[in-house]
Parts: C-alpha cells; sequence; structure tokens
C-alpha cells in the first residue's frame, strides 16, 4: 500500500501544479478581457476531484481491497497515459489553459494537438484517470462512484464550456 499511497501522493502534486498553471492562466486570461463562465460548478469539480484522491486511499486501507496485479499494473499505465494526454492539453493550450472556463475574445479555438480529434481530449483524460487511479488497487467502489458523478459533472461543464467556445471564431487545424 505504501507505493499505492506515492502514487495517490503524486496525482495530487500533479493536481497541484495544474492549479499553479490555472491560477498563471487565469491571470494571462483576464488581462486580456477574458470571460469566465461557470463559476457555479467549479467548486463541485473541485471537490469531487478532491474525494477521488482521499476515496483511493481510503477504500483501498480500510476495505482492505488487494492490489491485483493484472488489473493493478494495467491501470498504472492507464494513469500515466491520461496523466501525458492531460499535459499534451496544457502545453497545446498554452496559457488559455485553464481548470475554468475562461475564454478570450478574438482567439480561435484550439485546433492542434488531441484538439485536432477530440473536442475535450483533458476530460478524456480525467474519466481515464478516475477509473484507472482507484483500480490500481482495487477500490472498485470509488472507481464507480467517481465515474457516476464525474458523468453528471461533466455533461454540465461540457455544455458551459461548449456554450463558451461557441463564441470564438472556427481556424484551420494547426501542425
Amino acid at each position: 500500500m505504501t507505493w499505492y499511497t506515492l502514487l495517490v501522493l503524486a496525482v495530487a502534486a500533479e493536481r497541484l501544479a495544474e492549479l499553479v498553471v490555472a491560477r498563471r492562466n487565469t491571470r494571462w486570461s483576464l488581462a486580456r478581457g477574458g470571460v469566465e463562465s461557470g463559476r457555479g460548478h467549479y467548486p463541485a469539480m473541485v471537490a469531487l476531484h478532491t474525494a477521488l484522491l482521499v476515496g483511493c486511499l481510503a477504500e483501498a486501507r480500510f476495505a482492505e481491497r488487494p492490489f491485483p496485479p493484472v488489473l493493478g499494473w494495467a491501470m498504472a499505465a492507464v494513469v500515466l497515459a491520461a496523466q501525458g494526454l492531460r499535459w499534451w492539453c496544457v502545453r497545446t493550450l498554452g496559457p488559455r489553459w485553464n481548470t475554468r472556463v475562461i475564454v478570450v475574445p478574438g482567439l480561435p479555438k484550439a485546433a492542434g494537438g488531441p484538439y485536432r480529434w477530440l473536442n475535450h481530449p483533458n476530460y478524456v483524460a480525467v474519466a481515464a484517470e478516475g477509473i484507472a487511479l482507484p483500480l490500481v488497487h482495487g477500490a472498485w467502489t470509488t472507481a464507480l462512484v467517481f465515474t457516476a458523478l464525474n458523468a453528471a459533472l461533466m455533461a454540465v461543464r461540457i455544455r458551459c464550456e461548449d456554450g463558451a467556445l461557441a463564441r470564438l471564431p472556427a481556424v484551420e487545424a494547426r501542425a
């Protein structure tokens, strides 16, 4: 369980790094006239993502979930892939990436990187991580509860984001 605790703490550290980047990017966006949408659902998103990390550790420990080697290692690989996809999104969007929905008027909608194929690739990373991280150590209840609650929250979030992005001009995909 010690290595699993370290993995969950590493994911928590990654999330804190995201918040640092997001805070910097929020300042950048607002300085350029950025408009924030969806403030109402943001606290629920923060709470849900925090609960995922706590739930992973609590269920693995208190429900005495064993480490299932085949599933555990496969899910660890999915967690790592999700981190790669997430940071590809961050890199592609640059200062426009955020944990909040902030749109800077006049900037085109992203069309490069993973956005070439998916409208919301970061949410694919979130969903994959939300399933995989708990399953690394057999915390299936946390995986199920997070996935259900996250699906409901993502329905709200994607509607909000799509509405905000609809106001951006379309551009051709960049190399």
